[in-house]
């Protein structure tokens, strides 16, 4: 019987390369080795929103991407967290048993709060409790994580230590399936990929789009001209070129050091590798955001195979509780 695993992604519109390469491609390959669950995160996206006009669409663009990326439905349950609204009730249930100095002492908590002041919501000292949540609501027994979010699956154990000494054994422990999440580094070589810094690659984009973008990057700081030497291991370009040209990245390196290759020429072997790569899944796009009924009908199927799951665990919560 093939393991349950769970992973969860904010809808922050269309994905970009840095969330195809640090998530989605994890997500698509664990569908023949595991039973997936993949979720799309509005709730959790109200603790940061202030102004959610464009939540509703945001999410029908990453539903659109994570399709055309290669998430099947027919072989993981793809849905909208709110969708699911067992979640909530669980996030409740969860929250009478979880220490709130668990929650201050989040370092992620306290960032937040510096970053939104204006905004210190209780959904945002909850978080983890959400996260946790959304985990346990479908006894998921495998979560794929970066090393920088063991910190927060690791709160969800304890959560879930806490309720099953309390209550008896209900949860599994979620583990870690600890994934290569690469930290690509923003266009402009100063952040990581981000959509809010604009200095990232949307899947959806056009060749031409995709070109000028990889023509308009920072490389080294220090090449000032083409005939200087280059030193690819600070070089932004160079760290993609990993990913799109791996079979002649020693190659590429060497033409840097020895300033043999300009950044210009190797920006456009880039650009022309990475829509290379993206053209089946931008035709793939194309169709499936012609169906908006197709659309739809993953998201709903998706949400009542989570929920068939869903509604046994709220039972047994509750009984274990005393509610039922």
């Amino acid at each position: 019987m093939k393991k349950r695993v769970f992973s969860g992604i904010r809808p922050t519109g269309r994905i970009h390369l840095g969330n195809y390469l640090g998530a989605v491609q994890n997500y698509v390959a664990m569908q023949d080795e595991f039973e997936c669950i993949y979720c799309v995160v509005d709730i959790h996206a109200l603790t940061t929103l202030e102004d959610t006009h464009l939540l509703k669409e945001n999410v029908r663009e990453m539903i659109t991407d994570l399709l055309a990326a290669g998430l099947d439905p027919e072989k993981c349950a793809l849905f909208v967290q709110s969708h699911v609204p067992e979640v909530t009730e669980l996030f409740t249930l969860l929250g009478m048993v979880t220490p709130l100095s668990w929650l201050l002492r989040v370092p992620t908590f306290k960032e937040k709060v510096k970053q939104q002041p204006q905004n210190v919501n209780y959904g945002l000292v909850g978080y983890p409790v959400l996260m946790t949540a959304d985990i346990v609501l479908y006894k998921a027994e495998v979560v794929p994580v970066g090393e920088d979010q063991l910190p927060h699956l690791e709160l969800a154990r304890e959560i879930v230590r806490r309720f099953n000494d309390h209550f008896g054994e209900t949860f599994p422990e979620p583990k870690a399936r600890m994934t290569t999440f690469p930290m690509v580094v923003g266009l402009d070589g100063r952040e990581k990929m981000s959509k809010s810094l604009n200095n990232h690659i949307e899947l959806a984009a056009t060749p031409e789009e995709t070109m000028k973008k990889v023509m308009g990057a920072v490389t080294d700081p220090a090449r000032m001209r083409r005939a200087d030497p280059g030193h690819p291991e600070v070089c932004n370009i160079y760290k993609l070129q990993q990913n799109f040209n791996p079979q002649v990245i020693d190659e590429i390196a060497e033409g840097c050091r020895s300033a043999s290759r300009g950044c210009v020429e190797c920006k456009k072997q880039l650009g022309a590798s990475i829509n290379e790569f993206l053209a089946p899944i931008r035709v793939r796009r194309i169709e499936i955001a012609k169906d908006q009924a197709y659309i739809d009908r993953v998201m709903k199927e998706g949400a009542e195979k989570a929920r068939a799951l869903a509604r046994v665990t709220i039972t047994e919560v509750k009984q274990r509780m005393g509610l039922l």
